[in-house]
C-alpha cells in the first residue's frame, strides 16, 4: 500500500544552520532514501522550493482567488512529499521513524494514498452514458 508522507520543518532553525550542517543533513537523509529505494519502500518524492514561491487558490465570489504563499501561516513548512510502498501504517511509521530528518526537527505526517480507481470510473461512465 501506498502511503504519503509530508515532510515539515522550521524554516527559521534551517536559515540558522551553517553550510557545513545543511550538507551533513542533506547527506544523510539522502543515504536513507537511498535505502529506502534499494528496499523497494521509495514510490517517489519531490522537495518543495521555499514557502514564499507558493501560490494559493480557492474559490471566492464565483471565480478564482490567488494569495501569495502558502494558505496557513505556521512556524513549519511543507518541505516536500516522500510517497512509501510499506504493508500498513505501522510500517510506514517504522520506516519514517528512521529517517534522519528527524533529527534536525523535522516533522512527517503520513497518509494511506486514496485508491480513486473505482470513483474515476464511475465518473467515466456517467460523463460517456455507458454502462
Amino acid at each position: 500500500m501506498k502511503y504519503v508522507c509530508f515532510g515539515y520543518y522550521d524554516k527559521d532553525k534551517f536559515d540558522h544552520m551553517t553550510e557545513s550542517e545543511r550538507n551533513a543533513m542533506f547527506d544523510k537523509c539522502f543515504e536513507y532514501d537511498d535505502h529506502l529505494r534499494a528496499c523497494g519502500h521509495w514510490a517517489g518524492g519531490e522537495a518543495l522550493q521555499a514557502p514564499e514561491t507558493a501560490l494559493t487558490l480557492s474559490w471566492k465570489n464565483g471565480k478564482v482567488a490567488t494569495t501569495d504563499g502558502p494558505y496557513a501561516e505556521t512556524k513549519e513548512h511543507l518541505g516536500g512529499i516522500l510517497v512509501l510502498e510499506a504493508r500498513d501504517m505501522n510500517h510506514a511509521v517504522q520506516l519514517i521513524g528512521q529517517h534522519p530528518a528527524l533529527t534536525y526537527g523535522n516533522i512527517f505526517e503520513i497518509r494511506p494514498a486514496g485508491d480513486l480507481n473505482e470513483m474515476i470510473q464511475a465518473s467515466e461512465q456517467r460523463r460517456t452514458g455507458s454502462r
